[in-house]
């Protein structure tokens, strides 16, 4: 009897894992459909986007200069790749809402509450942070670099080259830009508290500004243009752990995550 029970319990287990393979496959072909259809819908348009993403740097070049394409194939596949990765960023609602129905239902009741909120707030964070990177960024960024020169040498970037150096710092500020989520998750989980990471400020700036230095190219503005964002999103994570995070044993003094200039 014994055996027969953990034979259908087996058999049980088996079809649960089988079942939740077939449904997260099913999400992954979902999510990568809505990623190809965005992209073929913006595929045509791709030469201006390119050109919107590049205005930044090109308002600035001086007079009778302008990017150039060091390889043959590059005036195609610089504005296919863009297209490509803009899909991708679309796409990412949509992905993330997969996500969430494929592990829901092994969530709690009150993880379900916290979850919905934190996975919104996270899309609007990554997009926030790369609109931070666009406006306010490049423009003083390749305002600086484009000044520095010597005065015998035309800036012609590399169109390739240039869309890089855009897309690692897209997907850095939208990284840094979920801090105040990932503060909140470490203290609800009860990872840390309020108190601790308030007590490791100091340390939490000098890895900022180390983020900063890895993330970003080699000079001090690009670096501080992220870094402060950085521990300023921090404290901002603080202030939420604060509202939403309820202590459990202790209480905390908020005058001790005040920052001590």
């Amino acid at each position: 009897m014994n055996k027969t029970n953990n034979t259908m319990d087996d058999q049980e287990q088996e079809q649960t894992l089988v079942s939740h393979l077939v449904e997260l496959r099913q999400r992954l072909m979902w999510a990568l459909g809505i990623i190809l259809l965005i992209f073929l819908c913006l595929f045509y348009f791709a030469n201006d986007l390119y050109e919107y993403l590049s205005a930044p740097l090109t308002a600035l070049l001086p007079p009778g200069t302008s990017m150039i394409a060091t390889d043959v194939t590059s005036p195609f596949f610089a504005p296919f790749k863009l297209t490509l990765v803009l899909a991708l960023f679309l796409a990412m609602p949509f992905i993330l809402h997969q996500m969430w129905a494929f592990i829901a239902p092994g969530l709690y009741q009150h993880e379900k509450r916290l979850a919905v909120p934190v996975l919104a707030s996270s899309i609007f964070l990554f997009y926030a942070g790369i609109a931070f990177a666009y406006y306010v960024v490049f423009p003083i960024l390749f305002g600086f670099f484009t000044s520095v020169g010597p005065e015998n040498v035309a800036v012609m970037t590399d169109i390739s080259s240039y869309l890089n150096f855009v897309l690692k710092l897209f997907f850095a500020f939208g990284i840094v830009f979920e801090i105040p989520i990932a503060t909140l998750l470490l203290i609800w989980t009860g990872a840390t508290t309020v108190k601790d990471l308030s007590g490791k400020r100091a340390y939490v700036i000098v890895c900022c500004f180390v983020v900063g230095m890895l993330l970003t190219p080699p000079d001090i503005i690009s670096q501080s243009l992220l870094a402060l964002p950085m521990w300023l999103l921090f404290e901002l994570g603080l202030i939420l752990a604060l509202v939403f995070v309820k202590p459990n044993d202790e209480e905390i003094d908020e005058e001790s995550i005040k920052p001590k200039l």
